[in-house]
């Protein structure tokens, strides 16, 4: 049965590559949300989007709206017209540190937005809604790894309280309103067209214009590096499993969706300076400047994914070598891209 599935965030990284894996390996029409802006280079949003379209091979499965879910009309029109059974909610402000200087845009975008997609649910009953939260929501827990158990109580940024504040929403609608509902904690994706404000991104930058990489915490930092093709089989699989409702149980549930083996960033920098240059895209590795820990950042994330594996048999098989080859070619083509262009 061919289903309706609406992905906000649609042109965003996770979102993009959700969408194409579902239209290359289901028949269901998908409607992409999302409101294009300008947090980083809008380019590379359209590149997604091309992406999308190819896969989808035609005009009928795949209809893009351009529209921000800050905004409760455009968010009814989408579920009016389209008429939704799933809904994957991947619209949102990333960035711990850009919610240190920039809150507002959290508050428009993480809770009003993420209401207005609830009432939307509420109004037009979905089969499954399906969220992004974040490992952000651990906070400075100290016990690893991660498990969806420990408290969460005590978020270091404005980004983590506003993905705790849309686990506890969800879950009051759940309860309320018998919407199936699921949130997923993500823990570090990474991989081609990935978003430039991540650490790897922002480290090849530095590395091709032979600038420092600042590495906080002294380097003394580990994380569950996950990349997207994992992250996306994940998500497709829990799409096809809504949670149930049965007397006195709230359909709302929670996982952790990552590596579950966390790595060190020295590491990490290292073998991604060394696939750059494998992949011609640089010739040398550049200076490591070790700074203090940053305000708003954690020392470690690590996923415990024994939930996920069990319910939906999860199991990442991407190596992190693998993955930044991955990124590194497709950074080379994009840059041998643009220099042609100029």
């Amino acid at each position: 049965m061919t289903r309706t599935i609406l992905i906000t965030g649609a042109a965003g990284f996770i979102g993009a590559f959700l969408s194409r894996r579902l239209l290359e390996t289901t028949d269901d029409v998908v409607v992409g949300l999302d409101n294009l802006n300008s947090y980083y280079d809008v380019s590379l949003k359209h590149e997604r989007l091309r992406m999308i379209s190819d896969a989808a091979n035609g005009p009928d499965r795949f209809h893009f709206i351009e529209g921000d879910i800050a905004h409760s009309d455009t968010v009814a029109a989408a579920f009016e017209e389209h008429k939704p059974s799933i809904v994957v909610n991947l619209a949102a402000q990333a960035g711990v540190r850009y919610s240190i200087d920039n809150p507002q845009a959290y508050v428009e975008s993480n809770l009003i937005g993420f209401f207005n997609v609830l009432e939307a649910c509420r109004q037009h009953p979905v089969e499954h809604l399906v969220y992004a939260s974040s490992s952000s929501v651990y906070g400075s827990n100290s016990k690893v790894p991660f498990s969806t158990s420990d408290p969460t109580d005590g978020p270091v940024s404005l980004y983590a309280a506003t993905k705790k504040s849309n686990e506890l929403m969800a879950h009051s609608y759940s309860s309320l309103f018998s919407i199936p509902s699921t949130g997923l904690r993500f823990f570090t994706v990474y991989g081609p067209m990935g978003r430039p404000d991540m650490a790897y991104f922002k480290f090849t930058e530095k590395i091709v214009r032979r600038e420092p990489i600042e590495i906080y915490n002294m380097g003394d930092m580990r994380r569950d590096f996950t990349y997207i093709d994992d992250i996306v089989t994940g998500i497709t699989a829990v799409i096809d499993g809504p949670p149930t409702q049965t007397e006195g149980v709230v359909p709302h549930r929670v996982y952790n969706i990552g590596n579950s083996q966390p790595e060190s960033l020295l590491h990490f920098v290292e073998t991604l300076e060394r696939v750059l240059i494998e992949e011609g895209v640089v010739d040398s590795p550049t200076e490591h400047l070790l700074l203090p820990m940053q305000p708003g950042d954690v020392y470690q994330t690590y996923a415990d994914v024994s939930d996920l594996e069990r319910n939906f048999d999860f199991k990442p098989s991407t190596h992190m070598e693998e993955g930044l080859r991955q990124f590194a070619a497709w950074f080379a083509k994009r840059r041998s891209d643009a220099e042609r262009a100029s």
